[in-house]
């Protein structure tokens, strides 16, 4: 079975006494013996302080973007190796806001999965449809030109080094969540696409679930065969509320 893994996306949320708090209370909440994989992912400013504040622990850092350069006059951005420097493993590349907010393309959402696993880190390919892409009927077509451009850019292979994570954008901040049915869904979906150019890592990738997950809903949605933990939005800023989830995926 794979291990599950639970990483919280802080947004533009926090402080650096949030950070310290929240990572050192996961780290006090689980010593060694978590009962999956966590990661957190705050803002860039609180990095170091998460990478800090977690070592030693099995809490690990990610960021919640990362530029598809290497370096240049590139004003704003952050590369991959300058994450790497910070103590990041993760990265989250296409997440649904900055695809929709700044107008990132599939094709760039591709380069910087490419870039950050260029420096090491594990990029979180966030993949997704809208309200009314669902109501259409183009979830599985959606979804499928995400990650089908990762796979041609990037090559099956890659995904032995990756995550995905399935947000329904209809379901992020809105207090809707997709049943655990709906969820297993797509989720199969994408493994199955992955599985027609490699089973073996098709059934070895970990897939996600990133829509409102909270400690009430977590376990029901865990349960499905082809979900592999959460991408976790609010419920992640407070400890007992992710611990809760974390302890939903063990």
């Amino acid at each position: 079975m794979r291990r599950k893994l639970v990483a919280g996306n802080w947004k533009m949320h926090g402080s650096r006494e949030l950070t310290r708090t929240l990572v050192s209370g996961l780290a006090a909440e689980f010593g060694a013996a978590a009962p999956c994989d966590m990661a957190v992912c705050p803002p860039y400013p609180y990095l170091e302080e998460a990478a800090r504040a977690a070592a030693g622990s099995p809490v690990a850092v990610g960021a919640q973007d990362v530029s598809d350069q290497d370096q240049g006059a590139y004003t704003g951005q952050v590369s991959a190796a300058m994450l790497a420097e910070l103590g990041c493993r993760y990265a989250i590349v296409g997440h649904s806001e900055r695809r929709t907010l700044n107008g990132e393309s599939d094709e760039l959402v591709a380069a910087k999965f490419r870039a950050a696993q260029g420096q090491g880190l594990v990029p979180i390919l966030c993949v997704g449809e809208s309200l009314e892409e669902r109501e259409a009927d183009e979830t599985e077509a959606v979804v499928g030109r995400q990650l089908r451009a990762v796979l041609a850019a990037a090559g099956i292979g890659a995904f032995e080094q990756a995550v995905i994570a399935y947000e329904p954008i209809w379901a992020i901040g809105t207090g809707r969540t997709a049943s655990p049915e709906q969820a297993q869904a797509v989720h199969a979906y994408i493994r199955g696409l992955l599985a027609a150019e490699n089973a073996k890592i098709a059934d070895f990738v970990k897939v996600l679930y990133g829509g409102s997950v909270k400690a009430a809903n977590a376990a029901d949605i865990f349960a499905m065969p082809d979900v592999d933990g959460g991408l976790v939005g609010g419920a992640s800023l407070e400890v007992e509320g992710f611990a809760g989830i974390c302890r939903a995926a063990g």
